[in-house]
């Protein structure tokens, strides 16, 4: 699934023809594929800047099919989140894993994941607004426990990013390429900077998406940082 593409609504086969104009037949999208064209057009409607509740009428109706084609692919709509969700958190924490793998500094690290993490945001709007739980806001509960559990594993990354850089320090006898104070603390640093991340992300969603946010976000993560 990606996000930011922006495929053409898919054909509900008990209400249309699969046929065009031309006589042929056209494809026809496999349950996968629909399954996946449902949440990229739910992602796509999150976009709005006004945070209004999505019905799955009005999922059904973007998509030019019936409420009884969306609950062939799934459940409820708190599925259709579910299916969301776990496309975030697969996302993010696949691109953490490369980060880590790439960069050998800690602290380096956390930096690069809290722009990746800007960068997710400013690039996935929709998305954004689950991050932030504004889009899940009378769904069930389990949604806001799920995305919960995503920014606790983000922090937990963060804190063993920064426990490496101050192994490093230590290590190098001060020499490290990101020098640190004595008294750092790396799991006051990780917390302080999922608050930072969290804080930028509602500022993007409550500006209608016109405050980026990654404005000024190196100089502030330095401080953060170091």
């Amino acid at each position: 699934m990606q996000p930011t593409d922006r495929p053409d609504p898919p054909v509900d086969d008990a209400h249309h023809d699969t046929r065009d104009t031309s006589g042929t037949r056209a494809p026809r999208l496999k349950p996968g594929e629909r399954r996946v064209h449902i949440l990229q057009t739910l992602a796509a409607m999150l976009e709005a800047p006004k945070s209004e509740k999505i019905t799955t009428a009005a999922l059904a109706a973007r998509l030019g099919v019936s409420e009884a084609a969306l609950y062939r692919h799934f459940a409820s709509k708190a599925q259709m989140f579910e299916g969301l969700i776990e496309f975030i958190e697969q996302s993010i924490f696949g691109l953490i894993n490369q980060i880590v793998s790439k960069e050998p500094n800690g602290v380096l690290q956390a930096r690069s994941i809290a722009l990746m993490l800007l960068n997710f945001a400013a690039r996935n709007p929709g998305m954004t607004r689950v991050l932030t739980g504004e889009a899940l806001v009378g769904e069930h509960e389990r949604l806001a426990e799920r995305v919960n559990q995503i920014l606790e594993r983000v922090e937990a990354s963060l804190k063993q990013c920064l426990r490496l850089g101050l192994m490093d320090v230590n290590t190098q006898a001060g020499n490290a390429a990101v020098p640190l104070p004595a008294d750092y603390d790396p799991a006051v640093r990780a917390s302080l900077l999922v608050s930072y991340i969290i804080g930028r992300w509602y500022r993007f969603a409550r500006s209608g998406f016109s405050r980026t946010p990654g404005e000024h976000a190196e100089a502030q993560l330095l401080l953060i940082l170091q």
